[in-house]
């Protein structure tokens, strides 16, 4: 059952209940009208009673020829009118409903009127009964058949239920027509996305018009095949770009593990395995990088309080000792960070190594740390202008770095942490050196609202 089809049932049920709940409401109410309207009648009827009574003694005589009632009820339109001369008794002494002792009580003044419904010879009677007005002693009783209303009360009920049916009916046809029409866009949505996932072309455009539910709905779709273009496009580069670079150390590796193989004894055979070992560590720190590229490209999957000052002063820590021809000259501040504490000292550790290829042997390279900013500039060769927003993407190496040893992925892995912490990586254009910069938001940032 599709989502049409649910909301014309639920539009039907919704109007067929609520019709419904009127005629359980307005039925009994037309009930209550009918029959006040029939006490009413009787009280009427019973108030020209003495007027009736009077005009019957002037006609009627008994078996003795007296003037008196006649002991059946009398029609007058649609009731029937009975005077019960005293005293009255209790049974059946008329031809008409039995005497109760509240008929009898009534007579004798010492109980008010009142109505009741009773059956006689199988008809269903609404009968009041009241004492004859200037007559102690003498009833008068006036009823109507009740089934007079009935008929319309049938018509009333039929009404009811067809018009509740018809109404019902209605209001399916028109939810789902408004339905089809308010969920056009969601079905112009979903053939998208099929579409999208039978031909695998995330470029398809996705319908996103309006401002309502359905138009968030379809820029939230657009959004996101927009960043899986993206990161489909990235994978293909990232395949692309390691495949290109692999190919050079493997090929050179290749090389000279055949020439080991051909001349196991020649003079060249140490100067040969030395190289290949060299490849293999270039193939090994390529992977390396690669791995810990695709790693930190995601949110970090653990996270502290790091102090990113203290995080510079390991790190420069060790590349003094590794350097000892290059000065080191800190200026941190304490800054607290929330992040990985790995993945931001790799970060700053492939900016320090970066600033020491590029330093010449007397060179010194100064690092500062302050409000969430890492800097570390060296006073080798310098960035071009040209190259400054390129230096951070995935294998990129300009003509003079390509005669130097390296991936092309250092400068990108701190990008990916930086961006996986809500902060940014920069080349910063100098007149002397390079100046990269690393800037993550404090704790105290994190905190504000």
């Amino acid at each position: 059952m599709n989502l049409r089809t649910r909301l014309a049932i639920a539009g039907g049920s919704v109007v067929a209940g609520a019709l419904v709940l009127v005629s359980v409401v307005l039925y009994p109410a037309v009930d209550a009208n009918l029959r006040g309207q029939m006490d009413s009648a009787l009280v009427a009827a019973a108030g020209r009673a003495p007027e009736v009574a009077a005009a019957i003694k002037a006609k009627f005589r008994d078996a003795n020829g007296e003037p008196g009632f006649p002991t059946a009820p009398l029609g007058i339109g649609s009731t029937q009118l009975q005077i019960v001369p005293g005293p009255v008794q209790v049974g059946p002494s008329t031809e008409f409903v039995d005497l109760t002792a509240r008929d009898v009580a009534v007579a004798d003044g010492t109980a008010g009127a009142y109505f009741r419904d009773a059956v006689y010879d199988g008809v269903a009677y609404r009968v009041y009964t009241a004492q004859l007005p200037e007559s102690s002693g003498t009833l008068v009783r006036t009823a109507i058949p009740e089934s007079d209303p009935a008929p319309t009360l049938r018509e009333l009920a039929w009404l009811l239920a067809g018009s509740t049916v018809a109404a019902g009916l209605l209001a399916a046809l028109a939810s789902r027509l408004a339905a089809r029409r308010v969920l056009r866009p969601v079905h112009q949505l979903t053939e998208t996305v099929e579409l999208i996932r039978t031909t695998g072309d995330l470029s398809i455009p996705i319908p996103a018009d309006g401002r309502d539910e359905i138009g968030r709905l379809g820029s939230a779709f657009a959004a996101m095949t927009a960043a899986l273009d993206e990161s489909v496009g990235a994978q293909r580069r990232l395949v692309a770009d390691a495949s290109h670079e692999l190919r050079t150390p493997l090929t050179s590796l290749t090389v000279n593990l055949e020439l080991l193989s051909e001349n196991p004894a020649d003079a060249q055979a140490p100067l040969l395995a030395a190289e290949a070992l060299g490849q293999a560590g270039e193939l090994t720190t390529l992977v390396n990088d690669l791995i810990d590229l695709a790693r930190y490209g995601q949110a970090p999957f653990h996270t502290e309080d790091v102090r990113l000052d203290l995080v510079a002063e390991r790190v420069a820590a060790r590349a003094a000792r590794r350097a000892p021809h290059i000065g080191f000259e800190l200026t941190c501040a304490p800054t607290l960070v929330h992040g990985d504490p790995d993945a931001l000292e790799r970060a700053v550790a492939n900016l320090v190594d970066n600033a020491v290829k590029w330093s010449p042997s007397d060179g010194r390279i100064r690092i500062s740390v302050k409000a969430g900013t890492l800097e570390v500039a060296d006073a080798g060769p310098g960035i071009p202008d040209s190259d400054l927003e390129f230096v951070f993407d995935r294998f990129y190496r300009s003509p003079t770095a390509r005669a130097h040893p390296g991936s092309g992925l250092g400068l990108a892995i701190v990008r990916q942490v930086a961006e996986a912490h809500g902060g940014t990586a920069e080349a910063v254009p100098c007149r002397s050196g390079a100046l990269l910069r690393l800037i993550l938001p404090t704790c105290a940032e994190q905190a504000e609202p």
